[in-house]
């Protein structure tokens, strides 16, 4: 039934394709999902809109014109203006600017801490990740956007302030996922033969385990980042967190909401924008999961 395949000797050694690594499969099979592509595009021309729109505008996000106040639409005012005559435009890429600022921030540190916290505790085990996990219990059990109103309510409102309250409780989910999978680890024979040889601690954390828990780590931060920004536009829009006359998300859909019936273009804009930030960082996220899952692999 089977026939000996021919192959000449000099081909027997002969390497078919380059050597690929774990990301670069990734790369592959996350340009096949289109959707994901798609949103990745949007995200990429979102953050290059907030970061260089108002650089080349020649209005300021503080300029004020009482002579054009709800401005409408128009080919000098591309968004139209707000209650005190401000450009749109600027304002509403301004406020994305701030906005995925404090996101990103605040994934970061919920990354580091979240990463370190995690398998500090899954690696050293016993009473070690005993008090670690009692811990995470007690800032699992209270809400945390209690805690976050709280500690806007007790220090003045700011960007620092805002990435602060988010980063108090944002880091528990990331070190239970994170402990989760080095549990599944530790206990694999790369990660003994390390300890056979004497590798540190933290060299097997840095080294061995983290590297191997990438996919959960990612794809936890894609779904940090929207959460973050409605988060924070949630709070600067019931008025506890970012005021005017700054700009963020939240500070400009709060302005438009007062003047929803009248003027919708001040509330439209900038809710057309965190809409898309939210949905294509979820749809992102999940062609991640899809692209960085081995399991996945067709």
């Amino acid at each position: 039934m089977y026939q000996k395949a021919k192959v000449e000797a000099s081909e027997k050694e002969h390497i078919a394709a380059p050597a690929s690594t774990m990301l670069a499969d990734a790369w592959i099979r996350l340009k096949k999902n289109k959707a994901a592509v798609v949103a990745l595009f949007i995200l990429v021309a979102i953050i290059l809109l907030a970061i260089f729109a108002p650089i080349f505008s020649k209005y300021s996000f503080r300029d004020t014109d009482y002579n054009n106040v709800y401005g409408l639409p128009s080919a000098a005012h591309i968004f139209g203006a707000d209650q005190f005559g401000r450009d749109l435009w600027v304002r509403t890429w301004m406020g994305t600017r701030i906005s995925l600022m404090i996101a990103l921030v605040a994934a970061i540190l919920d990354l580091v801490v979240g990463v370190l916290y995690g398998a500090v505790s899954a690696l050293f085990g016993g009473k070690v990740d005993a008090v670690m996990q009692r811990i995470i219990e007690v800032l699992v059990g209270i809400p945390s956007l209690i805690i976050v109103i709280l500690f806007l309510m007790a220090f003045p409102a700011g960007v620092g302030t805002i990435i602060a309250a988010l980063s108090i409780t944002g880091w528990v989910n990331m070190a239970r996922l994170v402990r989760a999978e080095i549990l599944k680890l530790k206990n694999q024979e790369f990660v003994l033969a390390s300890q056979v040889l004497g590798t540190s601690k933290f060299n097997i954390i840095m080294k061995d385990l983290i590297p191997n828990t990438v996919s959960v780590i990612v794809i936890n931060v894609m779904f940090t980042i929207p959460s973050a920004i409605f988060t924070e536009a949630f709070l600067s829009f019931i008025g506890i967190g970012l005021a005017e006359p700054q700009a963020s998300l939240g500070v400009l859909i709060n302005g438009g909401y007062q003047v929803l019936r009248m003027y919708p273009h001040v509330l439209v804009f900038p809710a057309i924008v965190i809409v898309l930030i939210m949905v294509c960082f979820s749809i992102l996220g999940d062609g991640l999961r899809d692209a960085l899952d081995p399991q996945m692999r067709k």
